[in-house]
């Protein structure tokens, strides 16, 4: 009989030495398998799955059941290799409902004001400084904010004017360039840093007025509070998030595209590099992501020679 601890341990172990990130996995496998242990369970069956990805009552339209048996699933494919007992959850049993969020679009005059409220807000000096930069980078490039804050000072090469994005989301590291307007604001923030930090004790591009590298979740709690303070989203029917300066990246390039008269299907590819999305289907979503880009598309297609005369 198979340890399900020992399984799940060498299991994460192969997964992550092919470059998986296993965030979901990491955190409701142990949970899964501590669970079959206390009710008596030696094998992943398809009705002990569906029990535990059960168990938690949730909203309509929550993914935390799918995203539960996904987890499951991929363990029971790696353990029926080595214990025939051992039933694979067919996919379909607990779908997901979830649609995208329409994301919330900062205008130019938002992401000034988000800035300035971060030097009111935070004070002239480093917090201000780190959080105002922090702010125009993701505006300006399109980052996650995992990977502006995992940037290392030597991720940026100040002579080619880009940074390096290592082993980011799926395992995958890429090169993004940078605008001059960008690097000099870069360098400005690392100058007023490493005045006040003369004896860095960590790596990291952008730090804590105590010199630590940032931490996500502080990271966005200040986020909403500026813009609380700086009155963005007011009314909206949905609130601005951290992410959706990413998403305001997107959108607001491919409108350029439009009005600037590029085949927009046949830049989609380099967008979709420069994003670090794994698959370019992804980036074709932003397509559907504002009204005013649904407009250019149709516009456009109406252009087409062979929808003349329809």
């Amino acid at each position: 009989m198979i340890v399900l601890q020992d399984a799940l341990r060498d299991y994460l172990e192969l997964r992550h030495n092919l470059g998986y990130k296993l965030a979901d996995a990491e955190r409701l496998l142990p949970r899964f398998v501590a669970w079959l242990e206390d009710t008596g369970e030696s094998h992943v069956t398809v009705t002990n799955a569906l029990l535990w990805c059960q168990l938690p009552k949730v909203p309509p339209g929550s993914t935390v059941w799918p995203r539960r048996m996904t987890a499951v699933r991929g363990f029971a494919r790696y353990l029926s290799g080595i214990d025939p007992v051992t039933q694979v959850p067919p996919l379909g049993l607990l779908p997901s409902r979830q649609r995208r969020r329409a994301p919330f679009l900062y205008t130019d005059a938002n992401v000034l004001a988000l800035m300035r409220q971060a030097d009111d807000s935070l004070g002239p000096r480093l917090p201000g400084a780190t959080y105002r930069t922090l702010i125009g980078l993701l505006a300006a490039t399109g980052l996650r904010i995992g990977e502006a804050i995992r940037l290392d000072r030597s991720d940026i090469d100040w002579v080619e004017g880009d940074l390096l994005i290592r082993d980011s989301k799926f395992g995958k590291s890429r090169h993004v360039p940078l605008q001059a307007g960008t690097v000099a604001a870069l360098h400005t923030y690392a100058t007023r840093r490493d005045h006040l930090h003369r004896k860095p004790g960590t790596a990291s591009f952008f730090v804590t007025v105590t010199g630590k590298r940032l931490l996500y979740p502080t990271v966005q709690g200040v986020f909403r509070t500026l813009c609380s303070e700086a009155g963005i989203g007011v009314g909206a029917a949905r609130g601005p998030r951290l992410h959706d300066l990413r998403h305001t990246f997107a959108v607001t390039t491919l409108i350029g595209w439009y009005r600037g008269g590029v085949d927009v299907h046949a830049h989609l590819a380099f967008l979709s590099t420069y994003l670090g999305h794994r698959d370019p289907r992804f980036t074709y979503w932003y397509l559907s992501a504002a009204p005013e880009l649904l407009a250019l598309a149709a516009e456009r297609l109406e252009r087409r020679p062979d929808r003349q005369g329809n």
